[in-house]
């Protein structure tokens, strides 16, 4: 999740506009105790990314509500359809509350997740060197970008780009040599490219305040896809609990996205939440309980994670008003209804049976073992000797500890 202190009255405003729809659990067609078996599962973060989908003239979520034990206190309950074809969770924000909410629902006795398609569907900050606000992006790659060692902003070395170095280097260009398993993730490229496509038939919203705001990043060549008007983009997602902003971290996240991916990501956008869903889902899909190349991933731009030329990261950060907030959020709905959609009018004839993936999917160890090994990693990075198991290096005054 990506939002800004100066947007918090257009939030409280689309919390206005969808409130009478909040209302009690009707269990409608199905039995209290039935298991539900979901074609969509839409994952939100907070109030505003749940909103779009309640009061919809396509279907509604609120027909069946269904209470997680294990779910956020905040967001206890998943809302499906009667037929539980299409449901709607909210994880909360952070990376805790989403591992701890999608672990407690794929392990929920309530639902059968087997050919579930899960879309994770929330604003972000974005990259204006890839892409502008309002748009709308689909990853291939999350990556977990803050699960680095860190300097203080007073104490970089002098020969560092940031304060962030990889986990067991010594720099901040060298492969990290301590290997958590949630740095990365690699979603299903074939997938991406349809929803992707679905996606680009839809009209984007837009704003006045928008226009204005993007026009100011035009003046650096480097930024020109932050000047362009919102589009549909493929590129990646990074995750950190740490919500920053500045050229500085903007350019060190993009370079760790780059170096963690073998040279294959792009960093596009940041958000709080993707790769500890990522991991939750993924040893789910080990324990055969869903299928992990059936992952959605797709952020709408709610602000730029860095200023313009000229501008100060603070403005950029607490005061400038972008406009974006309110079009990302009906971005949101406006292209995710089209990839929902898509997969239920395609169901008998292509969903059902699922999407084969062309490229790797799963995690930097290679956990799901599937036919194609992992395309990134220490394995794969410059003949680095490092392997999957590997040795903590916190401290050294621990002892060595294995990571499995």
């Amino acid at each position: 999740m990506r939002s800004f202190l100066s947007i918090g009255a257009a939030a409280s405003c689309l919390l206005s506009n969808v409130v009478a729809t909040r209302i009690p659990a009707r269990v409608g067609a199905r039995a209290a105790d039935s298991v539900v078996k979901p074609k969509v599962m839409i994952v939100s973060m907070f109030d505003p990314e749940a909103d779009v989908w309640y009061g919809i003239p396509e279907f509604d979520v609120l027909a069946m509500n269904i209470t997680i034990p294990g779910g956020s206190p905040l967001f206890p309950d998943v809302h499906c359809t009667a037929n539980g074809d299409v449901c709607q969770y909210t994880i909360g924000e952070s990376e805790i509350n989403a591992a701890t909410s999608i672990a407690s629902l794929v392990r929920s006795p309530r639902f059968d997740l087997t050919t579930t398609y899960f879309m994770i569907a929330g604003i972000a900050g974005v990259n204006p060197e890839v892409a502008s606000i309002c748009s709308v992006t689909f990853a291939k790659y999350a990556v977990q970008v803050a699960l680095q060692y860190e300097f203080s902003q007073f104490e970089i070395p002098t020969n560092f780009t940031s304060g962030y170095i990889p986990l067991g280097a010594h720099s901040p260009q060298q492969y990290p040599t301590s290997i958590y398993g949630t740095e990365v993730f690699e979603f299903n490229q074939d997938l991406q490219h349809w929803a992707a496509e679905q996606a680009r038939t839809a009209s984007l919203n837009d704003s006045s305040d928008a226009v204005a705001y993007r026009a100011n990043y035009g003046v650096n060549a480097a930024y020109a896809a932050g000047a362009a008007p919102p589009a549909v983009y493929e590129c990646d997602v990074a995750t950190s609990d740490v919500y920053y902003s500045g050229t500085i971290l903007g350019e060190a996240f993009g370079n760790f996205t780059t170096l963690i991916t073998n040279g294959s990501g792009v960093y596009c956008t940041t958000a709080q939440e993707d790769n500890a869903t990522g991991e939750a889902l993924l040893r789910a899909a080990i324990d055969k309980l869903l299928d992990f190349s059936r992952v959605i991933v797709m952020r709408t731009a709610s602000d730029f994670d860095r200023p313009y030329p000229g501008e100060a990261a603070t403005t950029n950060l607490f005061w400038a008003e972008q406009g974006a907030f309110g079009p990302a959020i009906e971005n949101i709905y406006l292209a995710g209804i089209k990839v929902v959609n898509g997969i239920l009018d395609g169901w008998d004839g292509q969903f059902a049976r699922g999407m084969n993936a062309s490229n790797y999917v799963g995690d930097i160890f290679g956990s799901l073992k599937g036919s194609i090994e992992p395309d990134f990693g220490p394995y794969t990075y410059n003949n680095n000797p490092v392997k999957r198991s590997t040795k903590s290096m916190r401290r050294k005054t621990m002892k060595p500890v294995r990571v499995l």
